[in-house]
């Protein structure tokens, strides 16, 4: 159980939690650590190899490559900031979290998650404008202006959690220190409070509304004017392509707002936090191990690019095979 510190008016000063994670024998412990670490390495070296490939080919050194390396960056760490911790807890090794580091990994989680909001939202402009404004595209999206809508997703993901996080740390507890949970959220400390928690919940609440909702309207709306462009493609193959590729990452889409929207944008926190363990398992690792695979390794000029270097690497092992029979010679 977590340490306490009596403190006035039966409040106590917690200084760590315990967080629960998932429910069941050590055998099914086991069987999930072996599952999230094969698809934490997965989501780590599919997006790592995405941002290596588009920094070492010139022919992706371009908008909506930059935007796709961002978000494989911030991917790895959005992930990393909880995946350690719940494969410590289904090792039985260490449940227990401290009360910073509770707020940091909460603060870290929930920042990456906003910038991944904003950052889709202007990965869908840009497809908006490259599909939509062909002849307009290279004028008003250049790398210039593609590194200030990063930039700003970045500062504004981090700076839009500031105000939650403060007032969860302010808040007091009365009793129990365990988190029904695997990584610490704000419903889960809200739970736990015995204080009057209307005000988190309600700044909360207009926070989840104004980059859930906010980047799924713009996201959606840019992918309906995509849908309406390809329509008037005269190319029955070509539209055939467009719709496999954007009903792909309408999928993914539909998982990630799905998810989120379902985990924040409610006025009340107060719920069941068993029936929401399974959709924080699509937001934090589903999607991260979708995204590389569903928006970039499906594209062409990626597709070359990786058989131009696995031709290249080929070439080089023939090279040095030819050499050493040589040698042998």
């Amino acid at each position: 159980m977590g340490v306490y510190h009596p403190g006035e008016n039966n409040e106590t000063n917690v200084m760590e939690f315990i967080l629960l994670g998932f429910p069941g024998t050590q055998y099914l412990q086991t069987v999930m650590f072996i599952l999230f670490l094969i698809m934490y390495i997965l989501t780590v070296f599919g997006n790592v190899s995405i941002i290596i490939l588009v920094k070492t080919n010139r022919q992706l050194h371009t908008p909506m490559y930059f935007f796709l390396c961002n978000l494989s960056f911030l991917e790895v760490w959005y992930t990393t900031a909880s995946i350690p911790k719940i494969l410590a807890i289904f090792l039985g090794k260490s449940r227990s979290i401290s009360f910073t580091g509770c707020i940091l990994q909460l603060y870290f989680v929930f920042s990456f998650g906003s910038t991944e909001q904003f950052l889709l939202s202007v990965m869908a402009y840009d497809r908006y404008l490259a599909i939509c404004h062909p002849l307009h595209y290279n004028t008003v999206m250049d790398l210039s202006s593609s590194g200030k809508l990063v930039f700003g997703s970045w500062l504004c993901g981090f700076l839009v959690v500031v105000i939650p996080a403060l007032l969860i740390s302010r808040l007091s507890f009365c009793g129990s220190s365990v988190i029904n949970n695997f990584y610490c959220s704000i419903d889960s400390w809200i739970v736990l409070s015995c204080t009057d928690t209307y005000v988190i919940e309600i700044v909360s609440f207009v926070t989840a509304v104004i980059v859930i909702i906010g980047s799924c309207l713009i996201t959606f709306l840019s992918y309906i004017y995509i849908i309406s462009t390809i329509l008037h493609t005269p190319s029955t193959k070509g539209r055939q392509k467009a719709f496999s590729t954007c009903s792909s990452h309408l999928a993914i889409l539909i998982i990630w707002y799905g998810s989120t929207i379902f985990l924040f944008v409610k006025p009340s926190k107060q719920t069941s936090l068993e029936i929401t363990k399974i959709v924080h398992v699509l937001s934090l690792i589903v999607v991260p191990l979708l995204n590389p695979f569903i928006y970039t390794l499906r594209n062409k000029e990626v597709k070359g690019a990786l058989r131009n270097l696995l031709h290249w690497g080929c070439d080089n092992t023939l090279i040095v095979c030819l050499g050493e029979r040589d040698i042998i010679r």
